[in-house]
């Protein structure tokens, strides 16, 4: 009976054992759980990856179809008007590096047009191109200030490297803005960016 009675002693103890074990376990498999969710739900949100894709987009210079004016194919006579570049600007590094050219171009038809010539830069999540009030400035002091004042997003970034075109929409005064930004909308940072000066 003492031996039964001391077996029988051993074995509550390893049960009393087991039970944190598994308990450990159970809070181990789900804090690994949570990280990978975690990890995973960063590397959505900010896609490092995209740092080392590049897309080219070569778009050529935007024209209107108009009908020919009265006199207008009699030898001579003046040629149609055709796109005139009426601000521009050189793109500067902010975030990423970036250089290229910018134009606000002034179709036949009254249209206005951003044109990104040679962009070279760095792709990122949630990329925009927008026109700003805000001055363009070097260096790391530059690259949060374009959100401050007044600023409109022309759209997507079609592609970091290449030639673009955005529309201008009508309602937009050109003379309110003075620069324009590769702004990323996620991080409320600027990639770069060029100060606008008359053509």
């Amino acid at each position: 009976m003492t031996r039964t009675g001391t077996g029988t002693g051993a074995g509550a103890a390893t049960g009393t054992a087991t039970g944190p074990r598994r308990r450990r376990g159970r809070l181990l498999a789900w804090v690994l759980i949570a990280a990978t969710l975690v990890l995973g739900a960063g590397l959505y949100w900010a896609q490092p990856w995209k740092l080392w894709q590049n897309s080219t987009v070569n778009e050529a210079l935007p024209t209107t179809s108009t009908a020919p004016g009265p006199g207008s194919s009699r030898p001579g006579a003046a040629p149609a008007p055709g796109p005139q570049t009426v601000a521009q600007g050189s793109l500067i590094s902010h975030e990423h590096s970036t250089s290229g050219t910018v134009k606000l171009i002034k179709l036949p038809d009254g249209s206005r047009t951003l044109r990104l010539e040679n962009l070279d830069t760095s792709s990122g999540p949630d990329l925009r191109v927008w026109l700003t009030d805000a001055p363009v400035k070097e260096g790391s002091d530059g690259w949060f200030v374009f959100d401050d004042g007044k600023h409109v997003s022309l759209g997507k970034l079609k592609g970091n490297k290449g030639d673009q075109n955005y529309e201008i929409p009508a309602e937009v005064n050109l003379a309110d803005y003075s620069s324009v930004t590769i702004w990323c909308d996620r991080f409320n940072v600027s990639f770069g960016a060029a100060a606008l000066q008359a053509a």
